[in-house]
């Protein structure tokens, strides 16, 4: 674990440059005794309305508490982790800390963080659902606030549904096998049924696991240990049926992102199409006018709607000279209309039941809302999270394997090994 004395150290021993980092990072009370505490918040909102939001929040923090004064650190999500490390080993890291908890438990598991649980109140606790609160947990302490998430969702062309004469369902919840009977049934005169960027799936795949009852990982740390059987491989699967039993998948969107996927549903070359939850507001922005597009119950393995939540997250520098006032500020940052108005700002899902609730009863049915908002209540913690090696695994092992196998070059058989024996590799 870190502790100020060998922060300051680290600091001398890199240069002038961290000298006038650490002397404004590592020390918040800038005033001393003569003036308001400052905290330091590096936030990686970069959306003009989620800056905005960010923005109003600290500053209705800052009027009702002249003593404890905070201050934005704007920082970019790209080269944020190598940022954030460099700022640790040189006791520079700032007080409040915005990351997402994939990338944010392994500073925790290394002793950066600080321990929340005491901080956290019991009316915030209870307003998270439990497979949220467990993935900002770590060894039985929470590690940060749970604020912003996403999930898949499947956008539609309702004109090119409507013209198939298929019937669109309105349950809370949508099968697999409906999707892909809608999927057939609109691929027809040049027009595919589904489009979806999978150039990186990895995270896509991890992510609707659970609703197959996938969970890859067992255990967590370096004694994590993987495991590919019918639930890890039900989603890639069911892409290989769609794309090449099929043909309702447009083929060029397997090696595309999903932004780029958005052009073939806008020009109708697909009836629907796997997103991000967040590619709502994109949509509404971008798509031509009279383009009439609808949002799909969320999506229903064998084993229920279950997506894996990796949520934005706001953590406290465990050598912060001030943790108790920062906590006591994400507190106030993630109050229920505060997390409605930023997760609106950036199309996002809040974290607490209250905030969803509140941004549903603002936005009703606009843009399919109410269906983005209802599927919050499917997410749980992902086992990856805590998994030591996932990241190297991913990058190196998955996303590859998953590539050639979009690609046929290696079957299901073979993609399942080939994840299997790349863990191994790395672990061993």
């Amino acid at each position: 674990m870190k502790t100020r004395g060998a922060s300051i150290a680290a600091c001398l021993t890199i240069g002038t440059l961290f000298l006038t980092a650490c002397g404004s990072g590592g020390d918040s009370d800038a005033g001393g005794d003569s003036g308001p505490i400052t905290l330091k918040f590096q936030s990686l909102s970069d959306q003009p309305a989620a800056i905005a939001a960010t923005e109003s929040i600290v500053s209705d923090w800052n009027e009702a508490n002249p003593d404890v004064q905070v201050e934005i650190v704007p920082a970019g999500w790209d080269g944020i982790y190598d940022k954030l490390i460099t700022q640790f080993n040189g006791g520079a890291a700032p007080d409040i800390i915005h990351y997402e908890a994939a990338s944010i438990v392994p500073f925790a598991a290394d002793g950066y963080l600080a321990d929340l649980t005491e901080h956290m109140s019991d009316e915030f606790r209870s307003d998270v659902p439990e497979g949220i609160l467990d993935a900002v947990t770590v060894d039985g302490k929470i590690i940060a606030y749970p604020t912003e998430l996403q999930s898949y969702m499947v956008f539609a062309n309702k004109t090119l549904l409507d013209a198939a004469g298929v019937t669109i369902p309105t349950g809370e919840t949508m099968t697999w096998d409906e999707m892909r009977a809608i999927a057939q049934a609109t691929t027809t005169d040049g027009t595919y049924g589904l489009g979806w960027g999978l150039k990186s799936p990895t995270a896509a795949y991890m992510a609707l696991a659970p609703g197959f009852g996938g969970t890859f990982f067992e255990g967590s740390g370096a004694d994590a240990t993987l495991t590919v059987g019918e639930g890890e491989m039900a989603v890639p699967e069911l892409v290989d049926a769609m794309a090449y039993q099929d043909k309702s998948i447009l083929p060029v969107t397997l090696s595309q992102t999903g932004s780029e996927t958005l052009a073939t549903f806008y020009a109708g070359q697909v009836a629907m199409t796997i997103q991000g939850s967040f590619q709502a507001a994109n949509i509404a922005t971008d798509a031509p006018e009279g383009f009439d597009w609808i949002v799909l119950p969320p999506l229903e393995g064998s084993e229920g709607a279950e997506q894996a939540a990796n949520p934005q997250t706001l953590s406290v520098n465990i050598d912060s000279e001030h943790v108790e006032e920062s906590a006591e500020f994400i507190e106030f940052f993630t109050q229920t209309e505060n997390l409605a108005a930023l997760n609106e700002a950036d199309a996002l899902i809040p974290a607490t039941t209250s905030a969803q609730e509140a941004l549903a009863a603002k936005l009703g049915t606009e843009n399919g809302w109410d269906v983005i908002l209802s599927s919050g209540q499917h997410l749980v913690s992902a086992p990856y999270l805590f998994v030591d090696a996932y990241a190297q695994w991913k990058d190196t092992v998955a996303t590859p394997a998953y590539q050639r196998f979009l690609a046929q070059e290696i079957d299901a058989d073979g993609v399942a090994t080939e994840l299997t024996t790349g863990w191994e590799e790395i672990t061993k």
